[in-house]
């Protein structure tokens, strides 16, 4: 099979006489701050060691809001490559996974590639985000992909596409209830698992300093204290509810004109608008 691409940001695709809108990278100014290990171990699953070797699948599995889908791209990056992003759900369909139809002006049919099957193409790494929300009808649909034939058929579009030699997949996967359980067959195709943690307070501390860095220390602090607690009593807030308890304490700071006295205060009660009551627990 060979298809026409004429350009790597070209927007369509000609495969087996039938052509294919692409997609576009997704671009955002994310930078891992992390633990430098599991930023080895992503890049080292993707790794191809031999001409008869292929990159494996890893799954980054962890809390929401650790960090997951940031490293995934930041390691994206590292390798100089585009970043595809799939949000999963549990009303994702194989097509939405793979090729859609859709009415164009004239009345017609014309196809477009998911973020995956774009990324497929062009030789990027697409991120399958919080896979583990979607059934086993749609994982089913990606079974040849995750092993050594690397393609897809899809059945609307009646094609099938094989992965460039460069494409790069990973998934993320929330360590919560409210996901499906994975089937057996697509479990061992998705190796290693990358377990990702909560960060230690100087990493937390430096995340939330990335992300907001017009803050001023002693809101950072009283953060990333909150956080070490809540997380040494095994709840599950994680540094994006910091991120958004600092960023609204500080526009209630700036608004009251607050010094600290007042900003105590006001920082615990971003903490009850953003995670309730109960969270109090872990305030000094």
């Amino acid at each position: 099979m060979k298809d026409s691409l004429s350009g790597e940001h070209e927007s369509r695709v000609n495969i087996q006489g039938v052509e294919i809108a692409l997609g576009f990278p997704d671009k955002f100014d994310f930078s891992w701050i992390g633990q430098r290990d599991v930023l080895e171990q992503l890049l080292a699953a993707w790794l191809v060691v031999d001409d008869a070797d292929i990159p494996l699948n890893p799954r980054l599995v962890g809390k929401p809001g650790v960090g997951k889908t940031t490293l995934a791209y930041a390691a994206a990056k590292q390798l100089n490559k585009d970043v595809y992003i799939f949000q999963c759900t549990m009303d994702t369909r194989p097509e939405d996974l793979l090729i859609t139809p859709v009415i164009d002006k004239s009345g017609g049919i014309r196809y477009v590639a998911s973020a995956l099957v774009t990324a497929m193409i062009r030789g990027g790494v697409c991120i399958l985000d919080e896979a583990n929300r979607m059934s086993e009808k749609s994982w089913a649909s990606l079974a040849p992909l995750l092993d050594t034939r690397r393609y897809i058929e899809s059945i609307v579009a009646g094609l099938k596409v094989s992965a460039s030699p460069d494409f790069r997949i990973c998934v993320t996967m929330n360590d919560d209830a409210s996901t499906f359980e994975i089937p057996e067959y697509i479990h061992s195709r998705l190796q290693p698992q990358i377990y990702l943690d909560f960060p230690e307070a100087d990493e937390e501390r430096r995340i939330l300093h990335e992300n907001l860095p017009f803050l001023d220390g002693y809101i950072l602090d009283y953060v990333v204290n909150f956080l070490q607690r809540a997380h040494a009593g095994n709840e599950n807030y994680t540094v994006r509810d910091g991120i958004n308890i600092a960023r609204y304490a500080a526009k209630r700071i700036k608004s009251f004109n607050g010094n600290e006295s007042n900003s105590s205060s006001l920082l615990q009660q971003a903490i009850v608008m953003t995670l309730g009551d109960e969270a109090l627990t872990y305030v000094i």
